[in-house]
């Protein structure tokens, strides 16, 4: 396996079968968890910056001859949008203090609301699918990732009581 791949499939990930995506945005949470336990809010936001633009590389690397533009093994771009999803969460739990696995709800609405709009792509999201090119490939993820981090906050000011 060449490290573009091994890169692009997030260390394989994204061989599993069935629902790669799926795979793939699940084998995101540990190393979210990891990046916000190393260096907070900040290092989870620059890497996931940092994913972003080197899932695009891999991207182009391992799409260049393929006539699929978005090959489901490819499952770098559900780490960077599932990373976003999760910024609420962070952010959150450094505001507080808190330790980030207390706050285990927003995990699991970040990630229910991420694949819903991975696999549905709205408006945005689904533009930028259509595109058939490897920044397309990544942006829908990024999309579905606002998207789902929007929830992610709008779930939390619901539990918290701010709207009613």
């Amino acid at each position: 396996m060449t490290l573009s791949r091994f890169i692009a499939t997030w260390f394989g990930a994204g061989l599993l079968r069935p629902a790669p995506g799926t795979w793939g945005s699940l084998a995101a949470l540990p190393f979210a968890w990891a990046l916000h336990m190393a260096g907070g809010f900040a290092l989870l936001a620059l890497a996931t910056v940092a994913v972003f633009l080197l899932g695009w590389w891999v991207s182009i690397i391992e799409t260049r001859n393929s006539a699929d533009p978005d090959p489901s093994e490819i499952v770098i771009d559900e780490v960077a949008g599932m990373w976003l999803a999760l910024w609420p969460v962070s952010l959150g739990a450094q505001m507080m203090g808190a330790d980030i696995l207390r706050l285990w709800p927003g995990w699991v609405v970040a990630f229910l609301a991420f694949r819903l709009f991975d696999i549905w792509k709205p408006g945005p999201a689904g533009w930028a699918d259509r595109l058939h090119t490897p920044l397309g490939l990544m942006l829908d993820d990024i999309f579905a990732g606002v998207f789902a981090a929007v929830v992610v906050v709008a779930a939390a000011a619901l539990a918290h009581g701010v709207v009613m």
